[in-house]
């Protein structure tokens, strides 16, 4: 493994090659929410610093893990009920992951090792500003934005067959084939905008507390990896009890709910 280690980082960038220079460098990985990364990308040219993290221990149990409490301010926000500070829940119990950076030219490169993952969340005083942000979302993506269009040419000229477009095949011809249906399992599932799914499965959660995957996939005709993605963010998976095998909604999104229907 030393030897194509060597191998790999030395060579001249080519797309075979992999650059390992990096390759013991620890990196962080966090999960954060849909509308925290969008406001992200939008100041992605801005070299000022978008966010930043404190950390803060308690004296008198420094040898207590749970003394160690990561949180995030950001800089600036642009929706006035987007929350500012944001709390960093850490886990090392994780499968060892590696990230992996490419450039237009196909170079490959190793960017470091994972060595802390978070999960990044509004404070609890911070819910229920989270919680006007998601139903002004989900006030958004309910705006229908399709249009009739009447046509002027009311004789269907634009929609006869031309000549060599079709056979010549009579209704009453004894081959006429039938049309074969296509089965649901065949037709390919087209992926809705993330934030817009998010909306649709706080609705779906309002209307009942637990739903198994197969109900989810019926219910937005989306693809099951894709809502496996989401659900990971916005849910939590019962392996046992009355309603093993279903997902229901973390706590914190639960409590936003509460306070929405209490509105």
């Amino acid at each position: 493994m030393e030897e194509e280690k060597n191998s790999s980082s030395s060579g001249g960038g080519g797309s075979n090659n992999l650059e390992t220079m990096k390759a013991d460098r620890s990196v962080w990985l966090m999960k954060c929410p849909l509308v925290v990364s969008k406001s992200w990308q939008a100041h992605s040219a801005d070299p000022h610093p978008v966010a930043k993290v404190v950390l803060s221990v308690d004296p008198l149990r420094t040898e207590d893990p749970s003394s160690v409490q990561f949180t995030m301010e950001l800089a600036g926000t642009e929706s006035p009920n987007m929350p500012k500070n944001y709390t960093l829940n850490m886990f090392k119990d994780f499968v060892p992951m590696c990230i992996f950076s490419e450039t237009n030219q196909g170079k490959v490169s190793i960017e470091g090792k994972v060595e802390h993952k978070f999960d990044m969340k509004p404070h609890n005083d911070n819910i229920e500003e989270y919680g006007k942000l998601c139903r002004e979302r989900t006030n958004k993506s309910m705006i229908k934005s399709r249009q009739i269009q009447v046509i002027d040419n009311d004789r269907g000229a634009h929609m006869r067959p031309m000549p060599g477009m079709v056979g010549l095949i009579t209704s009453t011809s004894k081959e006429k084939k039938k049309a074969t249906p296509i089965k649901g399992s065949d037709m390919k599932r087209t992926r809705r905008d993330r934030g817009e799914l998010e909306d649709i499965m706080f609705k779906l959660f309002e209307r009942q507390p637990n739903w198994a995957l197969k109900q989810l996939v019926q219910e937005t005709d989306q693809p099951a990896q894709f809502l496996k993605e989401i659900l990971n963010e916005l849910c939590v998976y019962n392996k046992r009890g009355a309603n093993q095998g279903t997902y229901e909604l973390k706590p914190e999104y639960k409590k936003s709910a509460e306070n929405a229907d209490a509105e």
